[in-house]
């Protein structure tokens, strides 16, 4: 990319939220593309979400770790397929941890791992509603990571879908982490800019990568206690 006349910086949206430009060098960006491709075939691959009042999500996704579904987790993808959820990999865990590190500090690093990833492909016409990251059991930072094309990200408050709320433009690379007093704020995609990811990466849409720590507990079964459907 050309020099811009003013160069992008680490900002603060929020208390606990902090948009990282260019975390991800291109290397990495490739080796994570990769990887996505690999995790988005079947079995348990990516799919459409139903929402529990009949619509779609524009945004196609792929889990590993733990299956997420409107609203809770499970072992297997029970609104796909029903294929037991891709593992997480360790290597998640690690970039998840430097992230953290990165933008928060070491002292916001949860003692627990990461240990689920949500990964969502946008198209050109793909939106993400305002909504919150709440069904997990532990309160560490999410991460949040964008390949591809530009988007606008919406950053609100806890209380409210509504104003305030602040737009960035996270870009092929950058990191996004909240956590603190801003785990819990709605937040979306209102729009992407198709045609804006980097040419060499070979991606036509936008993948975003959010990294989570579930604190939900497995029984010997394979059950996630309390968020498995029957």
């Amino acid at each position: 990319m050309d020099a811009e006349l003013f160069p992008r910086t680490r900002a603060e949206t929020a208390p606990g939220a902090v948009h990282v430009p260019d975390w991800l060098d291109a290397e990495r960006q490739r080796e994570l593309l990769d990887a996505c491709r690999e995790w988005a075939r079947p079995p348990a691959g990516l799919r459409t979400v139903r929402t529990p009042g009949g619509g779609t999500m524009s945004a196609r996704q792929v889990c590993l770790g733990r299956h997420w579904y409107p609203y809770g987790y499970a072992p297997t993808a029970v609104d796909g397929d029903g294929a037991p959820v891709k593992p997480f990999p360790a290597r998640l865990d690690a970039l998840a941890r430097r992230a953290v590190t990165d933008a928060l500090g070491a002292e916001a690093v949860a003692p627990a791992p990461y240990d689920i990833a949500l990964i969502n492909f946008y198209d050109a016409d793909a939106r993400m509603g305002m909504h919150r990251d709440a069904d997990e059991r532990s309160d560490a930072p999410v991460v949040s990571l964008s390949l591809g094309d530009t988007c606008v990200f919406r950053f609100g408050n806890p209380g409210t879908r509504a104003r305030p709320y602040t737009d960035t433009e996270p870009r092929s690379g950058d990191l996004f982490v909240f956590g603190g007093p801003s785990r819990l704020a709605y937040h979306g995609v209102p729009r992407v800019h198709p045609g804006t990811a980097p040419p060499e990466l070979g991606l036509a849409g936008r993948l975003n990568i959010t990294l989570r720590v579930s604190g939900l507990q497995v029984t010997r079964a394979g059950r996630i206690m309390g968020d498995s459907p029957s």
